[in-house]
This record gives structure tokens, C-alpha cells and sequence, in this order.
């Protein structure tokens, strides 16, 4: 009996160990990466960020030091694991991840020049002047109810804490609101919500003639033709059916986590995963995917024009001055996830959808590409398209939001980042 309890209490230490040994290197590595953002990208208070961000059971047990010298942020639990995030001006903040720092540091990016406008002066969406009266044919008090509704705080263990809504009708901004704390200029993460960014970019290398979506993808460790992998266009990546093997799981270690908190490449670590099934037979959702799809951009486009490319072939030509996409060690944006702009800048992102990919009188999309991107794949149930979510799948019965349009696309960050766009039946 002694024995077996002893049996049981070694393994249960071993197991604690292990957890420990695998698990605090990642909460380490994400809440530095998520307190360096906030406190130096969205200018946010580190106590707010704690309070917020970093509330939950295990990310209360470690410790976030916030270096405003050389603007870094360290994370550690218990004084183990220690985890450090850089933040570079104009790129935002970055994991260290089997890079040194100081390489990290040496490096030398073209970046854009903003232009000198004051955007408070110039009408939307170009600017952020509204002067439109609020439209006759819609209810105020019922829009500001709704919007009132989602700021409500009703689970005090499960807050939802909405951070800004921002409300668009024809074009027009006729509602806006934000939590204590935030602000018409504060620069928001979109998660997941930078996929469909990701997705556009792509468009406009294929409007350029650099890139076919019905192709084989560029990707070197795949340019063999005796590779099955070579099969895989950039097609599948973009509707998540590229077959490779690659768990996405953020409960535990998995491909997402090391890719995201561990690894400095994150498109080349993705992409020497092998097939697990077929190119183009199943969807399966991956943030990888999403990050080949951000190095084949860096490839295509070349390092003296990558930083520039997104800001001066989409984000500025649609008004989007505030934008900030962060890269991996390595140098190539995070195209699954780290994203930064102001609510009113990922607004202007869903107003070009909704104005199929023109903008102030300017094709910024291929023609037919917005149309593409929103319709489901075959018999596809799941109701996703290049890199944007639909509300309804091959099935038009089955909803994910019974309320809403049938027709409506969204991009969809993890905490619950929404970019929502429909055609209103009024």
C-alpha cells in the first residue's frame, strides 16, 4: 500500500515537473508578448494590462517586468522560464524565440513613411471627420441599446470586456463606443482578424501578376515535384485545406504554441510539417498556414520592399494610418495574429469588402476577388473562404449567427475580435 501511494506520488511529481518543464516557457513567452504590445503599441497602462489581459488563474502566478529604458518586457513564473519581449518602433513588439536579442535587435528594415496629414481635418473614411447626419430611416435609440448591451458586464468570472464597437451604414460612421480606458485612437490587437489581412495581401500580388492561387505555392521546402507538398497552392492555403499535419491547440503545447512562443521562423517551422492528408480535401483551421502564406509574400515582394508593401499598397490607400503588424524573430510578419490598428482602421479593412475591394474610387482588390473570398468551398459545411469566415456554409440553413444575413463574411480574432460584413435588407 505505502508503495503504491509512493508509486502514485512520484508520478504525480514527475507530471508536475513536465507540465511546469513545457507549460511556463509558453505563458511566459505569451504574456510578455501581449504586456510588450499593450504597454508600447496600444500606449496602455501595465496595470490595466494585468488586470485585463493577464488575469487568468495561471498568468496570475507569474511576473511581468516592464523595461521602459530599452522598452522590453520580461516574463517568468516562480523566477523560472524566463521569457522576453522586444519592442522596435514601427514593428511592434516581438517574442525572443531561439534568436539572440541583440541579433533581433541589429536588424535593418525600410520601413514607411507616414504622410503628414491630420486625418481629424480630412471627411471619412478617408480621414476622421464625420459630418453625415445620423440616417433618417434607422432607430438611434434602438442601435445605442444595442450597443449598450454588449459593454454589459453580466458574468463578473467570465467578463467580456468589449474594448470599442464601431458601427458603419452605406459607408457612413454613425456609431461609435469605448471602454473606460480606450479610445478612438487606441490601437487594438485583431488576432485571428489579421488572416483576412494577410488574405488581401495576397490578392493585390495576384492583381499585380505575381502570384496565381491556382498554382503550386512558392515554397522552397517544397519545390521538388516528387514532394507531395508540391501539390499544395496557394488556394489551399488561403481556404485552410492545405493537408499538412499541425495541431491547433492553444490548451496545451501543440504546433500553434511552439510556432507562436518558441520558434523564430514561424512559416518555415510550418511548412516542414508533412502531410497528413490529401491538398485541398479538408479544411482544417491553422494559423501556419497563415504564416506560409505571410513568408510567401516576403519572398515575392523582397525584404527592400516588404515593410513598406502592406502600408503602401493597402493600409494607406484606405486611410489605415495607425496599423502596426509585428514579425517573428526572423523578420516575417505574424500574419496569423499580431496585428495592431485602431477600431476605426479595422473598419475601414471591412468597408473595402463590403465595397468589393474598391477603394476612394480605386481597385485595390482583383476584381472578383472579394466575391471568391466569400463563398464556401464545394459542399464545405464549415462556411469559410480565403481567410474569412461565412455565416453560412454549401448549406444555407445552417448559420453560425441565425440572426444575421445569410450572406454576411466576418474576420474572427480569438477573444472575440469581429470585423462583420453584410448588405442591410432596408
Amino acid at each position: 500500500m505505502v508503495r503504491s501511494i509512493l508509486t502514485l506520488l512520484i508520478v504525480a511529481v514527475g507530471y508536475l515537473l513536465y507540465y511546469c518543464w513545457v507549460s511556463f516557457p509558453i505563458l511566459d513567452g505569451y504574456g510578455a508578448k501581449i504586456m510588450c504590445s499593450a504597454v508600447f503599441v496600444a500606449g496602455r497602462d501595465e496595470r490595466q494590462v494585468r488586470d485585463q489581459d493577464l488575469s487568468s488563474y495561471m498568468m496570475k502566478l507569474a511576473d511581468f517586468k516592464v523595461n521602459y529604458t530599452d522598452s522590453s518586457v520580461t516574463g517568468s513564473i516562480l523566477g523560472l522560464a524566463k521569457r522576453k519581449a522586444i519592442y522596435r518602433r514601427g514593428l511592434g513588439a516581438t517574442l525572443v524565440s531561439e534568436l539572440e536579442e541583440k541579433d533581433i535587435r541589429a536588424q535593418h528594415f525600410i520601413l514607411p513613411t507616414k504622410p503628414p496629414l491630420n486625418t481629424d481635418s480630412i471627411a471619412w473614411p478617408m480621414g476622421d471627420k464625420v459630418t453625415e447626419a445620423f440616417p433618417e430611416t434607422l432607430d438611434s435609440a434602438k442601435l445605442q441599446l444595442a450597443i449598450r448591451h454588449v459593454f454589459q458586464e453580466k458574468d463578473t468570472i467570465l467578463p467580456i470586456r468589449t474594448r470599442a464597437v464601431v458601427v458603419l451604414y452605406k459607408g457612413q460612421l454613425i456609431a461609435e463606443h469605448y471602454a473606460d480606458g480606450f479610445s478612438a485612437r487606441t490601437k487594438l490587437g485583431g488576432w485571428s482578424m489579421t488572416k483576412t489581412v494577410i488574405s488581401a495581401l495576397i490578392g493585390i500580388l495576384v492583381k499585380q501578376g505575381k502570384l496565381t492561387v491556382d498554382l503550386p505555392a512558392p515554397v522552397p521546402e517544397w519545390r521538388d515535384a516528387r514532394d507531395p507538398r508540391h501539390a499544395i497552392t496557394i488556394s489551399d492555403l488561403l481556404h485552410q485545406r492545405s493537408g499538412l499535419s499541425f495541431d491547433e491547440n492553444y490548451a496545451k503545447l501543440s504546433d500553434a504554441t511552439k510556432m507562436l512562443f518558441e520558434k523564430a521562423d514561424m512559416g518555415g517551422f510550418t511548412a516542414a510539417h508533412v502531410l497528413q492528408e490529401e491538398p485541398g480535401a479538408m479544411f482544417y483551421y491553422s494559423s501556419g498556414n497563415t504564416n506560409i502564406l505571410s513568408r510567401i509574400i516576403r519572398q515575392t515582394v523582397g525584404d527592400s520592399f516588404y515593410y513598406r508593401f502592406p502600408s503602401e499598397e493597402l493600409f494607406y490607400k484606405l486611410g489605415m494610418y495607425s496599423v502596426i503588424m509585428e514579425p517573428d524573430p526572423s523578420g516575417t510578419f505574424v500574419g496569423s495574429s499580431y496585428m495592431y490598428a485602431t477600431a476605426r482602421d479595422w473598419a475601414r479593412f471591412g468597408l473595402l469588402y463590403l465595397n468589393d475591394g474598391v477603394f476612394n474610387n480605386e481597385r485595390i482588390l482583383p476584381a472578383g476577388w472579394v466575391a471568391e473570398s466569400t463563398k464556401p468551398v464545394g459542399s464545405d459545411i464549415k462556411g469559410y473562404g480565403y481567410q474569412i469566415w461565412l455565416n453560412k456554409g454549401a448549406d444555407a440553413s445552417v448559420r453560425r449567427y441565425p440572426a444575421a444575413p445569410p450572406d454576411m463574411y466576418y474576420a474572427d480574432g480569438f477573444e472575440s475580435q469581429l470585423i462583420l460584413s453584410f448588405r442591410p435588407k432596408i
